[in-house]
């Protein structure tokens, strides 16, 4: 996966402003980033795309 200092990170609209919640990054077209917002220092969690996809498509149902 890519160096995650230039990944753009976001998270979900519904999210409070507490910044209590879970960020996502896209790196590139088969990698995905997940942090916790409080602490985007830590380490990140690496998925291939693939498999966070079907995780949202999971808990979204």
């Amino acid at each position: 996966p890519e160096d995650l200092t230039a990944a753009t990170w976001f998270k979900s609209s519904a999210s409070n402003a507490q910044n209590e919640c879970v960020e996502v990054a896209r790196l590139g077209s088969a990698w995905a980033g997940i942090r916790d917002s409080k602490n985007p220092e830590h380490a990140a969690l690496i998925v291939p795309a693939g498999a966070f996809a079907e995780l949202v498509a999971f808990v979204s149902r």
